[in-house]
């Protein structure tokens, strides 16, 4: 057999080199310092170490900065983000508070929920969802931003806010307001100081117009043109109690209907008695159609080229209790999705209108005046409350 020297040497030199890596490898022993072992040994120096953990410090804080923009751009727009702060809560919803929330939330939960297009939406709460559809309503986002914002696409977001629609407009106006106007009784338990003058006003009304798309149909488009505000709008009659409170809204009309005709078609008058006092605008020429025994009163035409002194300070009377109205229609106008309605929306005006003007109600009251009516029912006697 051939012998090869160099060969052989170099597989000894190599079995000698993993020989001495293995014995690097293995697990030392562990070695006990004592106290008398290290006494009067100098401190190693630490400045690299310190060097390197500065360095790591760095770049972590550079990763967290970018995980949290990811995170910021992902995370889903959510109720628990606005719900300690009762101006967040009014900005976003149009409710003063988390607890007036809560009980709408409440309210609208105690049934079973049967979406508009037939399929459920576990993703997100029922909290959450409410918190959508308000946002619509108050601040009207298009579907593609508020789907942006609670990470849904856009035909969920529809889904979501036909539904909470309905499921308002049944709860709260359907089944708390009603469209029932409060007896001539219940108003003078909170009548306010400027109504002395018309102690037997049951209700105050007023029409207003909000903008709509141009019809498709001829017909529609004689019917929504208003010549007062040449656009097409719709046309909607506002009942308000001494108080301040939206007691009344009727459905909308096209906006050449007349104030006298909706009036008339909307089903307040059937609720009025003998002995009631209507407040009303110059427009509201009504007299011939109200029952009988109740009584319209409106400011005075002017038919000489002044006023005299009775027919100002019935004017200035009327205009002090009148302009509770206005502010009320002010605060439903508030909701921004009534200053346009879109041709999608054109089925469901009527409700939109009518939830708007129920969410007023759960608002701060308009008249300062009677705020302490507002806690509890204090100060008002129980007999009072409980008869019609």
């Amino acid at each position: 057999m051939l012998n090869f020297p160099e060969v052989e040497k170099k597989r000894k030199k190599r079995f000698h080199t993993e020989t001495t890596v293995a014995e690097v490898v293995q697990e030392p022993h562990p070695i006990v310092v004592t106290e008398e072992d290290v006494s009067g040994l100098p401190l190693p120096s630490t400045s690299n170490s310190v060097v390197a953990v500065e360095a790591e410090v760095y770049l972590l804080k550079k990763e967290l900065e970018e995980l949290k923009k990811t995170k910021t751009v992902q995370q889903r727009f959510t109720y628990a983000m606005i719900c300690d702060s009762d101006k967040l809560v009014l900005t976003h919803t149009g409710l003063p508070n988390k607890s007036v929330f809560n009980y709408i939330l409440q309210l609208c939960t105690a049934g079973e929920i049967t979406y508009f297009l037939g399929w459920k939406v576990p993703i997100i709460s029922h909290c959450d969802q409410l918190l959508m559809t308000l946002m619509k309503l108050k601040r009207n986002p298009t579907h593609k931003e508020l789907a942006f914002r609670f990470q849904l696409g856009e035909t969920t977001v529809a889904n979501i806010i036909n539904t909470w629609l309905h499921i308002l407009h049944e709860t709260i106006f359907e089944g708390l307001m009603k469209n029932k106007i409060p007896s001539l009784l219940k108003n003078k338990s909170c009548l306010p100081n400027c109504f002395t003058d018309f102690t037997s006003c049951r209700i105050i009304i007023d029409c207003t117009e909000v903008y709509a798309a141009v019809p498709a149909s001829m017909i529609k488009k004689q019917s929504m043109y208003s010549n007062y505000k040449h656009r097409y709008t719709l046309k909607g009659l506002v009942g308000v109690a001494p108080n301040g409170v939206v007691t009344f809204l009727s459905d909308l009309y096209g906006g050449s209907t007349s104030d006298k005709k909706i009036t008339q078609d909307c089903g307040l008058l059937s609720q009025l008695q003998s002995g009631d006092l209507i407040l009303a605008d110059k427009g509201f020429l009504i007299n011939d159609i109200v029952p009988e025994g109740v009584s319209v009163n409106i400011p005075p035409f002017l038919e000489t080229p002044q006023f005299t002194r009775e027919q100002a300070l019935r004017t200035r009377s009327i205009a002090r209790a009148r302009i509770h109205v206005e502010r009320a229609i002010g605060r439903i106008k508030g909701y921004s999705i009534l200053e346009f309605i879109p041709h999608n929306l054109m089925c469901y005006s009527s409700k939109v209108w009518q939830v708007c003007g129920a969410l007023t109600n759960f608002q701060y009251p308009l008249i300062k005046e009677v705020e302490v009516f507002y806690r509890c029912g204090e100060n008002i006697s129980e007999e009072n409350v409980s008869s019609e």
